[in-house]
């Protein structure tokens, strides 16, 4: 039997492409905005409805490794939950992790790629040259982008004395443990259970457990999570709060980590001080030190439109106006479209939006969204330049949404 995540007619427009004044490209999909109780702000599409959660879920999978004593701090913990782009910096701290856990490039069993990075392929192209080398092609799991979390699996491994040979295996301790940690952060358990891109177990998670997962990391690694009352209710992630805390300070040290100079991630992360994380098939999480998360599905798989929905949903809540501890007080709701197959509702949360206490303007917002988002082009200008001649820009779901919130 074959499963299936939501349909087009579930789905909720995001984006469209525009080339030349003309509607070239609609990104359908679902997204789901919560506060940092965990309840839902603004849902789009089909929220509720499984996903594999692709590299997204690498805030899980590390925190899992580091409880199990994997010994992660500073980039090598950034590293942990990353999908990197094989820098120099990038493939030295992977190095240094394998060494460290007595480990050696030829434990990794994620596939061998060349390094993503053009200016570090270069170099090892020359030095291989320079070294008479007959082979000038620089390929092996550790250039692959998912290195990090391959080598946080084997030192966990390693630490609890179980066989690194099967680490990727679903019954391996070590992903067991990866799948405690998912359903205790995303409460909810997993509706089924693949192979990703690197080859390791990938879990199926709404998009509203996927949010509420992330944001918890993001609330108990600042701060920002009320232990106590989470303890009392019988919520096991608050667990982690030592993990949580260790990896949110990594990558918010070196953000460059989690992907790479000028990347998307990385950039959000630099910016604008919130989580990002993106996956494949057109997956992306975001959160904010106070607790609020968003997360993103693309039905047709692609990324070019996740990053600016994703913050703009944010800017919409007041998301970047709360600081970490922020409760939420009243609220007055909203409807979009309601009866139609591209439903949307938003909340308004009265404590983020009265008395803002505002540390990113919505001019930086923007600015991110403006450098992460590639533009539309065709031809050349005047000067020879590459020409842009379109944009992407909100689908009418989310501007039906703006529309009402600021009316």
């Amino acid at each position: 039997m074959t499963f299936s995540t939501f349909t087009a007619a579930d789905a909720a427009e995001l984006a469209v492409v525009i080339r030349s004044d003309f509607i070239e490209s609609r990104h359908i999909g679902s997204a789901v905005v919560l506060d940092p109780h965990g309840s839902p702000v603004i849902r789009l599409g089909a929220p509720e409805v499984p996903v594999f959660t692709r590299s997204s879920l690498k805030p899980l999978q590390a925190i899992a490794a580091m409880s199990l004593g994997a010994q992660l701090t500073g980039p090598a913990a950034a590293l942990a939950t990353a999908s990197h782009k094989s820098e120099a910096g990038h493939v030295s701290v992977v190095s240094s992790m394998l060494e460290s856990a007595g480990l050696s490039v030829s434990d990794l069993q994620c596939p061998s790629a060349h390094p993503a990075d053009g200016a570090f392929r270069r170099e090892l192209q020359e030095r291989a040259r320079a070294q008479g080398d007959e082979n000038t092609d620089p390929r092996s799991p550790l250039y692959f982008n998912c290195s990090g979390k391959h080598t946080a699996f084997l030192a966990a491994a390693r630490a609890i004395g179980a066989d690194t040979a099967t680490y990727l295996d679903p019954d391996h301790p070590v992903q067991k443990k990866v799948a405690e940690v998912v359903t205790a952060f995303a409460s909810e358990d997993p509706a089924a259970v693949g192979v990703d891109g690197c080859g390791a177990p990938v879990f199926a998670l709404s998009l509203t457990g996927l949010a509420r997962a992330i944001g918890r990391v993001m609330a108990l690694g600042s701060g920002g999570a009320d232990l106590g009352s989470a303890s009392a209710t019988g919520q096991d992630w608050t667990a982690y709060a030592g993990e949580a805390r260790t990896l949110t300070e990594a990558v918010f040290a070196d953000p460059w980590a989690i992907e790479g100079h000028g990347r998307p991630n990385t950039t959000v992360i630099e910016r604008l001080g919130i989580f990002a994380k993106g996956g494949a098939e057109g997956v992306i999480v975001m959160a904010t030190p106070a607790g609020y998360s968003v997360a993103v599905k693309c039905l047709d798989g692609s990324s070019r439109a996740t990053g600016l929905v994703a913050l703009t949903l944010l800017k919409l809540v007041g998301a970047f106006d709360a600081g970490p501890g922020t409760a939420s007080a009243g609220e007055r709701g909203a409807s979009v479209g309601e009866g139609t197959a591209s439903t949307a509702s938003v909340r308004e949360d009265a404590s983020v939006t009265d008395g803002r206490t505002a540390s990113v303007s919505d001019e930086e917002i923007d600015a991110t969204i403006a450098a992460i988002t590639d533009p539309v082009t065709g031809g050349t200008d005047s000067d020879g330049r590459t020409d842009v001649v379109g944009r992407l820009e909100l689908g009418k779901d989310i501007a039906d949404i703006s529309e009402r919130k600021w009316d």
